[in-house]
């Protein structure tokens, strides 16, 4: 299968990122993960997981199973910005779920049947922004913990979470 369309990497970069980890250890994370960080969307979509399958000899399954396990991969397009809450025990009991809530409110995100538990992945409409959760940052003493754009905050609030995301939206440094 052709990895053709437009957003995607073209096939010459993918044969240059298989190409740099080849015959290195971890191999398989190394090359899904720079290829995920050349898509603009930052995921692997099927068709790229095919063609590395293809060129590197390694079971889709297997690929498949790799990406699925490490929670840094992704198979949807994210938003530009990325927000994760943490729902690990202590986050949970310092009210991260008002959070995600408020969060889900602020930027008119609804949830669909499809979603599985405590997992939550939804991005809003214009793509901006990505919203997640995790099921544990193990920052349990800065209770509750957000990440946003790869930074974390520590015992956020439902007003320092608003006055981030703005700053974030308006594209003003953090």
């Amino acid at each position: 299968m052709s990895v053709a369309q437009s957003q995607l990497p073209r096939e010459k970069e993918l044969d240059k990122v298989i190409l740099k980890f080849q015959d290195k250890p971890g191999l398989l994370l190394g090359i899904l993960e720079e290829i995920q960080n050349l898509n603009p969307q930052k995921y692997l979509p099927i068709e790229v997981l095919e063609y590395v399958s293809q060129k590197t000899d390694i079971p889709l399954s297997r690929i498949y199973s790799v990406v699925t396990f490490y929670a840094f991969f992704n198979l949807k397009p994210q938003g530009k910005h990325s927000i994760i809450i943490c729902r690990g025990t202590a986050c949970h009991t310092r009210r991260s779920k008002n959070l995600l809530e408020y969060l889900k409110t602020m930027l008119n995100l609804q949830e669909d049947e499809s979603q599985e538990g405590e997992k939550l992945f939804l991005t809003t409409a214009d793509n901006k922004f990505t919203l997640r959760t995790v099921a544990c940052f193990g920052q349990c003493a800065l209770a509750p913990v957000v990440e946003i754009d790869g930074k974390i905050y520590s015992h956020m609030t439902e007003n320092k979470l608003k006055e981030i995301v703005k700053r974030v939206a308006a594209g003003r440094k953090l």
